[in-house]
């Protein structure tokens, strides 16, 4: 087809886009290798199946409410790989006169077909696209215009030159293109058949030129773009942390020499993917309550920024020049960010490609804490609690008990062993409300018949706020010594009704163990074999065993607010809806957002322990969810929710909308 000296050019255009999208995804993946050292390895078949099914099978972009947008962007995707083969076949058509990749067979018919029927399709989703970003723009879109018009301009430019290719080539060879439908359409339309040989040859090679010119340029952008996530996004995909939301990056205190993430050096390498594997959906950012209420914080500009820094500092990092790196916290990052967000998830829950965020926002807090010793004014006192009588309020550690004055609950140190430990937690040790959930806990655990015991005075809180807010010493402090009380009693199971402090057990202390030089291997074998429930998870298999029974129609129909600890982080949806429906013989009310997509209460992350300057409050938000659903009540399964959701209908005027914790509606509903 092509002359030899055009081949030549060929040659040289391919050599050039070659060079010029390899040397800057070396420099990215050098950067990547750059980051500190992180295991991912393990399940790499699981890990492949999930990343097909959730890439190419496009369920990543379909999985929330933006549904149509994800629609359009499987569009998109679909039609870049069926231009990507047409590509491969475009070119070798250069330098073999007549070459179709798929033969004359009745797939290569066929084909040809999908191609025709992939380029209606991009421009559809690019048309839809450009509506949403230049016309409609939401606010998670309001970034890297350019990029975005450049990339709808390679796609709209290279699919509208292979139509007015196509135009040519369907009459040029029409026993391959007897299903280009929409070829032999505009040929017919635009009368091509009809001009003489020297025009339709001369058409066919200009067409040829510019196509291949274009999708050789848009190849040339793809790395210096967000399309790059074509490629790192299903790498970020297989190498996604299976427990990242709700797990932290373990630190082991007596050997790291930096704690936290204080500049881009601190990254690892999972971290950095992350950064370029970000396609600026801005889905995080919609879901994100810190966003949503008016402050600062947004999960995608996290990312953003980081990618910039990255690439800012590209010769400092590649060059392992630490020191004159410039700190993250406050040049990239600022207070309104990195103190705002309650950790609860929900940006992780919706991306597409498995970003990590929470980890690194709660990566910048540990260096502010732990190495510079900045953090808001108010959790000095908060800190300083946790250090001397081991609860956030600083109240004296020996009236942790207080609330069972009376109840005759046994306690381990005098009952020396129990099949089941009831953790009652600073909440339900001090907390008003707290302390109404634990003796609602302590009727139905006699009603059922369970041998168990408390910790009493000796137990100290778990440490999930303090492991949140970045002070990990402390965390570690905390949980070496309850560990130990686990250890001495020989506690085999524990009931928790706070979701933080189960996430905490059943999560992070076993990620814990293997740092903790004070017990020895069989101890830690054993402490990690502990079974941790939360209570709704009880409540259900007793109500499920019969060995507790409610009264009929007993309770009133609820909306119930899933806590971001319980549904969203460690997936235990069902089992409270059970709960409500056995006791109203109906199914809950539902929130706009529920189950995987809760809104949350506002109070994780530590943010409990924190005023709240910027933006609307986050149980307001939440509040007016429960108020518009036209519940007469509202449930939950967290002492933190329980508390925010009160407060919120107390702010609103609504005391009349009761919120109760599910261990106190079924309590209220046993049979005598």
């Amino acid at each position: 087809m092509l002359w030899a000296w055009e081949k030549a050019v060929l040659v040289l255009v391919i050599l050039a886009t070659v060079a010029a999208f390899v040397l800057p995804v070396y420099l990215r993946y050098r950067l990547v290798r750059q980051g500190r050292p992180e295991s991912r390895g393990g399940g790499a078949g699981g890990r492949l199946a999930d990343t097909l099914t959730k890439v190419f099978l496009q369920r990543c972009t379909l999985k929330d409410e933006r549904r149509f947008t994800g629609l359009m962007h499987v569009f998109i995707f679909y039609s870049a790989l069926t231009f990507d083969t047409m590509t491969v076949n475009h070119t070798l058509e250069g330098f073999f006169d007549g070459f179709y990749l798929f033969g004359r067979t009745r797939f290569g018919l066929f084909f040809s077909f999908l191609v025709d029927a992939m380029a209606v399709a991009v421009l559809i989703g690019v048309a839809f696209f450009i509506v949403r970003r230049f016309i409609v723009r939401p606010k998670a879109y309001q970034t890297t215009p350019w990029d975005s018009a450049a990339i709808y301009f390679f796609l709209i430019a290279v699919t509208l030159s292979y139509m007015y290719f196509e135009v040519f080539a369907v009459v040029r060879h029409p026993e391959a293109a007897r299903l280009s439908f929409l070829g032999k359409y505009l040929a017919g339309a635009l009368a091509v058949p009809g001009l003489p040989e020297a025009n339709l040859a001369a058409h066919f090679r200009i067409s040829w030129w510019l196509h291949i010119l274009l999708v050789y340029g848009f190849i040339a952008y793809v790395p210096y773009s967000k399309y790059f996530h074509m490629l790192t996004g299903p790498l970020n995909v297989f190498f996604r942390g299976r427990c990242s939301s709700r797990r932290l990056p373990p630190v082991d205190i007596e050997k790291s020499e930096v704690f936290g993430i204080e500049k881009t050096a601190d990254f690892t390498w999972k971290d950095n993917l992350d950064a370029f594997a970000c396609m600026e959906c801005g889905r995080c950012q919609d879901a994100c309550p810190a966003s949503t209420s008016g402050k600062p914080l947004s999960p995608k500009m996290i990312l953003v920024n980081q990618e910039k820094r990255l690439l800012a500092e590209r010769r400092k990092l590649l060059e392992r020049r630490r020191d004159d790196l410039s700190p993250l916290f406050p040049e990239t990052y600022t207070d309104g960010e990195i103190w705002t967000c309650t950790t609860c998830g929900a940006c992780q829950h919706v991306c597409p490609v498995e970003i990590e965020h929470i980890r690194k926002i709660v990566g910048v807090r540990r260096s502010e804490v732990l190495m510079q010793g900045r953090f808001p004014q108010e959790l000095n006192a908060f800190f300083r609690n946790l250090e001397t009588n081991f609860n956030p309020w600083g109240l004296g550690f020996s009236k942790r008990a207080d609330w069972a004055a009376g109840l005759d609950v046994p306690v381990l140190s005098e009952k020396k062993s129990a099949d089941v430990l009831l953790w009652v937690g600073c909440a339900g040790s001090y907390d008003e409300q707290g302390i109404q959930v634990v003796k609602a806990m302590v009727t139905l655990l006699r009603k059922a018949g369970v041998d168990f015991g408390i910790l009493g005075t000796e137990e100290k809180c778990c440490g999930d706020s303090a492991r949140r807010l970045g002070q990990e010493y402390l965390y570690q402090t905390l949980a070496e010594e309850n560990l130990g009380l686990f250890l001495n009693y020989g506690v085999k199971k524990i009931i928790t009704f706070c979701p933080h402090g189960y996430n905490t057990f059943q999560n992070e202390y076993p990620q814990l163990l293997p740092l903790l030089a004070a017990f020895s291997g069989d101890d830690k074998e054993r402490l990690a074999g502990i079974e941790v429930m939360s209570h709704v998870s009880w409540i259900n298999g007793l109500l499920g065993q019969g060995r507790l029974k409610l009264k009929p129609g007993a309770g009133g129909r609820a909306a119930y607010h899933d806590p971001c600890y319980l549904g969203r982080h460690n997936g235990i949806i069902k089992e409270p809806r059970d709960i409500l429906s056995r006791l109203n013989a109906a199914a809950p009310a539902e929130l706009e957002n529920s189950r995987e997509h809760s809104f949350c209460c506002g109070a994780g992350g530590g943010m409990m322990w924190t005023e709240e300057k910027l933006g609307r409050r986050i149980n307001h938000l939440r509040t007016e969810e429960i108020i518009r659903s036209g519940a007469a009540a509202a449930a939950t399964a967290c002492p933190f929710c329980l508390n925010m959701l009160r407060d919120g209908l107390k702010d609103k005027d609504r005391p009349d909308i009761l919120v109760k914790d599910i261990a106190q509606l079924v309590a209220e509903s046993l049979e005598a």
